[in-house]
């Protein structure tokens, strides 16, 4: 194969021929083939560590390197059980931070592999998708507005085609492209046919055959590919880890002092300095933003079954705290799917039945059935089919659809009348058309016609037009009405517009159609060609009638806003509809309520920055906006301090995107430019699966507050107990190796199991925290220093009770270990929920939870009852009179978290917060 840089300057057979490919595209044999020659379509990463260097790494740390010196003095010394308890510990430490960073390692591959850009291509004759980075030289892919460009291409077919080149070029204007070889000493930044990698269409659509892939590309030479997620560490790692020093030096500080006061009490030099480094591991969190990584991997996970991607973990920290969200309604809040509701012809107001795209259903006037040989009714009909792009068609027995939604419900009403596009394109063929844009707000088809004048009244060439009511009324000077075709009175238009402000009163969307029969002598390649002004053919029209389509609100969405509003977050509608059909809509579902406030764009744009700000806490419905608007929507609320999420799917919509503290793309119906700027995308575009992705992101915050809570009360418990017993009593209540065993076995099963635990029916109850807060704040602290107490409290009981027995160091210690290893496991269940009993969240709702206390359990018998790990440990037997005095004394630890929750609830409830307990 011949340089990829030079297909520019051969014609389109040559390079098929060269690069061995036919109109119909590869084969998938071929493909695979290809794809084992080039490789994946995708720029080389750093290489990543191996599976081996990453559990080196986990023994780095400065804390686990003195504990393996500690271990070799020991041997050195004749202590072979405590070097062997030491290295085995710290190794099982290894593996379980091992395990966790892989696991969160995975958790990043997954996101990636989520988010990989697909592209249409045609291979063996037939459209289909598949992620680019299988794209290989050859591949004929399909491109248009808003898609990212897979990779390098040269152009074979394009329809005003043009891409916005500025990532490569910094040229700002976007690029007219072409099919048309060029010579051979054409500057690369003039070769107009070809498309790059990362660039993206801005305008029209083409098909190109792929030149280069990977490395190879004009992209190849840079660093990093547009769109990739990179694994980066979150702002919560940070706090996280800020968190974790803090903690570090306090607990250096007070674990040095009570070593030194250990040595002055009498107690060996080395043993207190190897106690003093095993307190300092327990005691320090390292592993939680390994566990943090893997609570927010998961939770994306999750979020993935409820139709959220998340494509940076940071983000999951936004949707926590968003309190705005500003909404698209097409295929968002609504269905998408237009149904014709009703019918203006004739001067009559006809009913349509049926609903979606199923063409079944029957037309009529009052309760009488009209037949569908109603002359008006196929005149206005036969328009809707012709004058249309969309296609409808059955598949697995369900009904869909092929282009637009409101042209498809036309193509619907229509079939249920028995005419089918399939059939009239054949009889009626299209020679011209002049095609719709936002300016024009309109469509126009010449087709030849040859129909029975007792069906429809024209033959010839004839134009049909559909469109915006107020632009097609105006260019009609005739209507078609009781079989003839009159003079369109004022009177009559009146009455007309009247009919239509009726329909957008009943949320209905309305489309107006016409026709005209055109002289013989006009050209319709003139017409094609822009040879003829649109204006001199669509002129004197014959008004045909109106059809009024209503796309129906998601049934799950009304309930979603209302959770949005329990949650104190503010919904906001924005759309390109009509004022009083958006008004409708979202009155429907919940959004626009008393004294709210409806702005169109127009209005929006006459209000100052300072005016608007004044208001926009009270707009909850946007019209007639175009992309643009969401901007100052956008930076209104946040200069009123909210977090706002906005959505969006368009080209135009990625500067809204990127500037929202989330930006939300359509994954259906979003372009590739879109779903690149935004931070999650709706695999379903359905709006139910935003609140559903902000529930997951405040539970997955709720999670990871609750573990650290846990673990924080675990550690300060451990310190204050060896510091009061020291200080007190001149005993050591706990040796190195059980405080290194605890630290393995509390602080690794079970915090997993609790980033786990899912969102209890209050969490969409509450309002969004401060976007200020931390993720340690007072209140963690202190139920951190009030369990902590607790347990070391429990510990400092069952140490006068053993003493006041006469009981060895031995099982006085054993008791000790054993406590607290108990007390955090009943602990373990407080913090599934900071608000709602465990009996109120049920006992086996969370069941990896219950799998890790047992193992956790299941370990601490075997230090205890095996004789191996009882020399190990110096642990021994507990009788059944002891085990009675740790489970009372541990127990306390779940019963008075509960007894704070109650009476939480209850003063919750006094000052009408509502209920409190889920069950």
């Amino acid at each position: 194969m011949r340089d990829t840089g030079v297909y520019y300057d051969q014609e389109i057979n040559s390079v098929f021929k060269e690069l061995g490919v036919s109109e119909a595209g590869l084969s998938s044999e071929e493909a695979e083939k290809r794809l084992k020659e080039y490789g994946v379509n995708e720029l080389k990463e750093k290489e990543k560590a191996s599976a081996l260097r990453l559990f080196v790494s986990q023994f780095r740390s400065v804390l686990i390197l003195i504990l393996i010196t500690a271990s070799i003095i020991s041997a050195l010394l004749g202590e072979l059980i405590d070097a062997a308890v030491i290295l085995f510990t710290v190794f099982l430490a290894g593996v379980l931070s091992f395990v966790q960073e892989y696991r969160a390692e995975k958790a990043i591959e997954l996101l990636r592999s989520l988010t990989s850009p697909e592209a249409t291509v045609i291979r063996e004759g037939a459209e289909k998708k598949i992620p680019s980075k299988e794209l290989v030289p050859g591949d004929l892919i399909l491109i248009q507005t808003g898609d990212r460009i897979p990779a390098d291409a040269r152009i074979i077919k394009e329809f005003n085609l043009k891409t916005d080149e500025s990532s490569l070029t910094g040229e700002s204007l976007p690029v007219k492209k072409s099919s048309e070889a060029l010579p051979s000493e054409t500057p690369e930044a003039d070769r107009t046919n070809m498309v790059y990698t990362g660039t993206a269409v801005a305008y029209g659509r083409g098909c190109a055959v792929v030149t280069a892939t990977g490395m190879e590309t004009a992209f190849g030479e840079l660093a990093g590919l547009l769109g990739t997620i990179e694994r980066s560490r979150t702002p919560l790692q940070e706090s996280l880890d800020k968190f974790g020093r803090w903690i570090g030096i306090a607990t250096l500080i007070i674990v040095a002092f009570v070593a030194m006061l250990g040595v002055l009490y009498g107690f060996p030099l080395f043993d207190m300095f190897l106690w003093g480094v095993a307190l300092a591991v327990a005691a320090i969190p390292e592993a939680l933003p390994a566990v943090v990584t893997v609570g927010l991997g998961l939770g994306v996970r999750r979020m993935v079954k409820r139709h959220a991607l998340v494509r940076k973990l940071p983000s999951v920290e936004t949707l926590g705290v968003t309190n705005v969200i500003c909404s698209d309604k097409t295929g968002t809040l609504t269905q998408n799917k237009m149904t014709v509701e009703k019918l203006c012809v004739n001067e009559q107001v006809l009913k349509v039945t049926g609903v979606g795209y199923s063409p079944e259903g029957n037309f009529f006037k009052g309760e009488t059935k009209v037949s569908v040989d109603d002359v008006h009714l196929q005149a206005l009909l036969l328009g809707a089919v012709l004058c249309n792009d969309a296609g409808i068609f059955k598949e697995d027995e369900k009904w869909e659809i092929k282009g637009d939604p409101t042209e498809a419900a036309l193509m619907v009403a229509a079939a249920k009348a028995g005419l089918h596009k399939t059939e009239l394109d054949k009889e009626y063929p299209r020679l011209a058309e002049i095609p719709f844009s936002s300016e024009r707000k309109r469509m126009t088809t010449l087709n030849k016609v040859e129909a029975d004048a007792d069906n429809f009244p024209l033959n010839g060439l004839v134009a049909f037009s559909k469109g915006a009511p107020e632009v097609i009324l105006g260019s009609c000077t005739k209507i078609f009405l009781d079989g003839e075709i009159k003079t369109l009175s004022p009177e009559i238009k009146q009455l007309i517009s009247g009919k239509v402000r009726e329909m957008a009163d009943q949320a209905l969307r309305v489309i107006a159609l016409s026709f005209r029969s055109l002289a013989e002598d006009i050209s319709p390649e003139k017409v094609s060609s822009g040879g003829r002004p649109a204006e001199e053919i669509e002129e004197d029209m014959v008004f045909s009638g109106l059809m009024g389509m209503r796309d129906p609100p998601r049934e799950e969405v009304k309930t979603a806003i209302q959770k949005c509003a329990d949650a104190g977050i503010k919904t906001v509608m924005i759309t390109g509809d009509h004022k009083i059909t958006a008004s409708a809509i979202a009155k429907e579902l919940g959004i626009l309520k008393e004294n709210d406030l409806t702005l169109t764009g127009s209005e929006l744009d006459s209000l100052g920055d300072a005016e608007f700000e004044d208001k926009v806490e009270r707009i909850s419905v946007y019209a007639r906006v175009y992309p643009i608007h969401k901007l100052r929507v956008i930076d209104a609320f946040k200069k009123k301090g909210y977090v706002v999420a906005m959505t969006g799917d368009g080209v135009n919509d990625a500067p809204a995107l990127k500037a929202a503290d989330m930006g939300i793309a359509m994954g259906i119906t979003g372009t590739d430019v879109s779903k690149e700027a935004s931070s999650m995308i709706l695999t379903d575009d359905n709006f139910a699966s935003i609140v559903a992705a902000v529930e997951e992101g405040r539970n997955i915050f709720k999670n990871i507050r609750n573990f650290i809570t846990y673990g924080l009360s675990a550690h300060i418990g451990e310190v204050l107990i060896v510091l009061i017993a020291i200080l007190g009593w001149r005993i050591l209540p706990l040796l190195a190796v059980q405080i290194l065993w605890i630290n393995l076995i509390t602080d690794g099963l079970p915090p997993m199991a609790l980033s786990v635990e899912p969102p209890d029916s209050g969490v969409m109850r509450q309002k969004p925290r401060n976007v200020e807060e931390g993720i340690v704040t007072r209140r963690e602290i202190a139920a951190g220093l009030g369990i902590g107490g607790l347990i070391a409290l429990q510990a400092l009981i069952i140490l006068t009770w053993a003493l006041d027995r006469g009981f060895s160091i031995e099982k006085l210690q054993t008791l000790i270990f054993t406590l607290v290893v108990f007390s955090e496991m009943f602990n373990a269940f407080n913090w599934r929920s900071d608000r709602y009993s465990i009996f109120s969240l049920g006992l086996f709702t969370n069941k990896p939870l219950v799998y890790a206390v047992l193992t956790t359990i299941i370990l601490q018998l075997i230090v205890i009852y095996v004789p191996l790990f009882q020399t190990a440990f110096r642990t021994v037997p507990l009788s059944l009179s002891e085990w009675g005095v740790v489970l009372a004394l541990a127990s306390t630890t779940l019963i008075s978290m509960e007894l704070v929750k109650y009476f939480s609830g209850r003063s919750h409830k006094k000052k009408g917060y509502g209920k409190i307990n889920s069950g």
